[in-house]
């Protein structure tokens, strides 16, 4: 028997993907997966810019994860001209990642996720029955959006973030407001963590390695190695281990890690880090029953429940202990370099590249998006998990591809290419 499944339209996801599926007998001969996105050229859009403007540019290659990409690039030009920003600078952008992934998880989690499990096409069409579970995913949506606001100058694409400082400081007296909200969050947080405990995931294991920053001291955000199970390099070497290539029916990149595939985002940060967790995420680990190290790409969702619950206490904790003070933006020392910033964003870790001449011009622009490493990773579970599931009819086998797909929260957006495609 052969049959063939195409997916043109894969629902509830960020941006437009595509998946080609091949049957015959009981073998899957063909499992093409694709974002079909328009190149969007932003490596090439910041070349000849000068360095205070990448992360200007940078920041409009999503919507979703706009901060992300501010603090990326920034902490990338920095790198390349030495800027060692100050403790506060640090901690004021910690806090606006944090606010970003609050926003996402949650939007992924009850928007795009949940009507999987619950037998629902869209979140509209649970709200009769389940209206406290979405009122819980608006309000954490709403205190993340706010401590962006705060911090950022707006809740999408943050302006206020610049190279070697702040342009505005927040007040010391936004901190409470932050704070308080983030303690009523905490429910809605915790509520989030039992809902997706309870939820029934299927049983498969992912043959890969689990990436994502590693530090010493804490539940990395901004620093630290990229570390899976098996090995560890510094953001300086990623040249050495990481390649990207493109395959002609795709406009996304394709990522492996010496030519095997891997995975990133928050089961990988779970895997590698949850000895770092705070109180009470990590209470909420234990609660969980999940077995870490767990490569069940459907166990990023209990993951990213529990970084819920993490990303509000670290958030707590900023609010509890910075006193703000006021400080000049660092001036910078203009001169020809390269600069490589790795750090943890909603999706998984996110990597920019900038090489800069000696009067602050953009020369050479690389970026790496969570979802790019992802995407072989995400095509090769779908063409495993399919292969025990060829009794099915072909509208289940649609439904549990989709559902496997969506678990990894991929952003095709942020996939497609950045520099002009060309096919040899």
């Amino acid at each position: 028997m052969t049959k063939s499944i195409t997916l043109n339209h894969i629902t509830k996801i960020e941006g437009h993907a595509k998946l080609e599926l091949g049957v015959k007998g009981r073998k899957v001969t063909k499992c093409e997966l694709s974002a079909v996105e328009g190149s969007r050229y932003f490596e090439g859009l910041v070349r000849g810019r000068k360095y205070f403007e990448a992360h200007e540019i940078t920041s409009r290659i999503c919507g979703i994860c706009s901060c992300a990409h501010v603090i990326a690039a920034i902490s990338a030009v920095e790198d390349a001209l030495k800027i060692e920003a100050t403790e506060q600078t640090k901690q004021l952008r910690i806090l606006l990642t944090l606010g970003e992934r609050i926003r996402s998880h949650a939007t992924h989690l009850y928007f795009l996720a949940l009507p999987d499990y619950l037998g629902y096409g869209s979140a509209l069409e649970m709200a009769s029955k389940h209206r406290g579970k979405l009122q819980n995913a608006l309000n954490l949506m709403r205190t993340g959006n706010n401590i962006i606001k705060v911090i950022g100058g707006r809740d999408l694409h943050p302006v206020s973030a610049t190279v070697g400082g702040w342009l505005k400081l927040p007040k010391q007296e936004h901190f409470k407001s932050i704070r308080k909200e983030l303690e009523k969050a905490k429910k809605d947080a915790l509520n989030t963590c039992k809902l997706f405990f309870s939820l029934k995931y299927p049983d498969f294991e992912s043959s890969t390695e689990c990436f994502s920053l590693v530090d010493n001291d804490k539940y990395a955000v901004l620093e630290g190695k990229f570390t899976s199970e098996k090995s560890s390099f510094d953001k300086h070497q990623y040249k050495q281990f990481i390649e990207e290539y493109h395959e002609p029916r795709s406009t996304a990149n394709f990522v492996v890690k010496q030519d095997h595939r891997y995975m990133v985002g928050a089961l990988s940060r779970l895997n590698n880090s949850h000895n770092m967790l705070i109180r009470n995420a990590k209470k909420m680990l234990k609660s969980s029953k999940l077995r870490i190290p767990s490569k069940n790409p459907y166990h990023n969702n209990i993951a990213q429940a529990i970084e819920l619950v993490q990303c509000i206490e670290h958030a707590i904790n900023i609010c509890e202990t910075l006193e703000i003070k006021q400080e000049n933006v660092i001036k910078a020392n203009i001169k020809a370099g390269n600069g490589i910033s790795a750090i943890e964003v909603p999706r998984g870790t996110l990597w920019h590249d900038y090489t800069l001449n000696e009067n602050g011009v953009v020369t050479n622009a690389n970026i790496i998006t969570p979802t790019a490493q992802n995407l072989l990773n995400i095509q090769e579970d779908i063409k495993t998990f399919v292969s025990g599931i060829l009794n099915k009819k072909k509208e289940g086998i649609t439904i549990e591809i989709e559902k496997l797909i969506r678990s990894y929260d991929p952003c095709f957006s942020c996939s497609a290419h950045f520099l002009e495609v060309k096919w040899s």
